[in-house]
């Protein structure tokens, strides 16, 4: 059996390199509402421990841990959802308070405990909420313009016609 010759066939042509990617931003994690304060309770709560661990029950640092824990909140809680940020806040900061508050033996004092760190550190509750209400209403404010503007450009593109 004679074999049967193939034509040729050319060497394909190597593509042209490729520009490099433009480096993705990692996906912004969304938060429902009851998620957001979820995530604030379960943060001040490993927060609480920490400062319990590392700095012996300082209410300074849980204040000032408290803070970004806030603008966390109020920056990954969906738009839907945006007012729910500066009601979380001071629930965490409550909730995650009871480790470091340095109240003695038994229910009663544990509870005293609570309820004088919360009086004593409020600055730092406030300064947390007013962080996520700011946040939050910058966050509002920026969607409503950006609503009121593809309302304005879907206007104008329909008037032209």
């Amino acid at each position: 059996m004679r074999s049967v010759r193939h034509p040729r066939v050319p060497a394909p042509v190597p593509a042209p390199p490729r520009r490099p990617a433009a480096p993705r931003r990692p996906p912004r994690p969304m938060l429902t509402g009851l998620g957001g304060g979820l995530f604030a309770c379960v943060a001040m709560l490993l927060v609480a421990g920490v400062c319990r661990l590392l700095f012996g029950s300082s209410l300074f640092a849980y204040g000032l841990l408290f803070l970004p824990v806030a603008a966390a909140v109020a920056v990954w809680v969906r738009p839907a959802d945006l007012i729910t940020a500066p009601i979380s806040a001071p629930i965490a900061f409550a909730a995650g308070v009871w480790p470091v508050s340095g109240g003695s033996g038994g229910f009663g004092g544990q509870l005293m405990g609570v309820v004088s760190a919360l009086s004593l550190h409020a600055g730092w509750l406030y300064a947390g909420t007013l962080i996520a209400g700011l946040i939050a209403l910058a966050r509002r404010a920026a969607l409503s313009g950006r609503r009121r503007a593809a309302r304005q450009q879907r206007r104008t593109s329909s008037a032209a016609y």
